[in-house]
């Protein structure tokens, strides 16, 4: 029997997700025009998004994938995405197992035989599509907590190690806000954006849901003023001996991560230079994560 395929990895890099066979698996016509009965709506920040498929069960399932501060909608106005999840029945190839296949935007993003590797992908995707979208928030790659009444913000891309050390200012007592997107608003605050927390073990690919009330981690809910812009790389061995910046270069480095950068860089880089106005910015290399964690806090407390 040939083996199931196997899950379709989204790229470890700020922009879309998708698989290999791109250039080789537009979606067909009748399936971008065809009205599909099974569907849900959610809107985020301002952005709608739509959810089709050709199975109710497999739909229902896909409800779970919302980002943090969705609410259902009957139909956005002017979605920004319209996501379609195909499930096929078991064939003569693979008897004992559906396939199932994740479209946006006219290309396949996924194909697997596991129906949980297509949602975790369309989740990755519809937060990026409401990060792009949002049209009253800046949303920058970076973890988030808060401590002391102020945001830590800690800009950075996949496999910089942003939520390895998140979790390790959790654990230390910091409330967890973020580990993927510090979302901005125009008058400087940070406000919550709190999906799971997700961890990788060392060189590896796949991801791992860390509960927070393994560390007694506790969830801020109120917006807050960035207190430290804290801009650092995992480095075997590092010592953290970070410099200080100044706020123009501050907001450099998140304007460097953040989503929208392109498409609206006039009001990103209005909102980043509020978020860094009264923060320190700090840039350096760094090792140990629970020693970088208790080293900044401690550096913080003795203000």
């Amino acid at each position: 029997m040939t083996p199931p395929p196997e899950r379709v990895e989204p790229k470890p890099v700020p922009g879309r997700a998708v698989s290999r066979r791109r250039a080789a698996s537009i979606v067909p016509h009748a399936l971008q025009s065809a009205e599909w009965p099974i569907r849900f709506s959610f809107e985020a920040y301002g952005v709608g998004v739509d959810v089709r498929s050709n199975d109710p069960v497999t739909l229902d399932e896909a409800r779970r994938c919302l980002p943090p501060g969705a609410r259902a909608t009957a139909q956005p106005a002017a979605a920004a995405a319209t996501y379609v999840l195909l499930s096929e029945p078991a064939s003569d190839r693979s008897p004992d197992t559906a396939l199932y296949t994740l479209f946006a935007r006219g290309v396949e993003l996924a194909r697997s035989s596991r129906l949980d590797a297509l949602l975790d992908q369309l989740e990755s995707d519809a937060r990026l599509t409401v990060a792009e979208h949002a049209p009253d928030r800046v949303f920058v790659h970076a973890g988030v907590v808060g401590w002391r009444g102020r945001a830590i913000v800690v800009p950075g891309r996949s496999f910089s190690g942003k939520s390895t050390l998140v979790a390790e200012l959790v654990r230390a007592g910091a409330e967890y806000y973020s580990d993927e997107y510090a979302v901005c608003s125009a008058d400087g605050l940070v406000h919550p954006f709190a999906k799971p927390l997700e961890l990788r073990n060392d060189g590896e690919r796949t991801q791992r849901t860390l509960d927070l009330r393994e560390i007694d981690g506790v969830v801020g809910t109120a917006p807050l003023r960035a207190g430290v812009v804290l801009v650092t790389r995992f480095k075997r061995d590092a010592v953290w001996k970070p410099r200080e910046l100044t706020p123009g270069a501050g907001v450099l480095e998140l304007l460097n991560n953040t989503v929208s950068a392109r498409r609206s860089p006039e009001s990103a880089f209005v909102a980043l230079g509020q978020v860094v106005r009264f923060a320190t910015v700090l840039k350096g290399n760094r090792g140990d994560a629970r020693e970088t964690a208790q080293a900044l806090l401690a550096r913080l407390d003795a203000r």
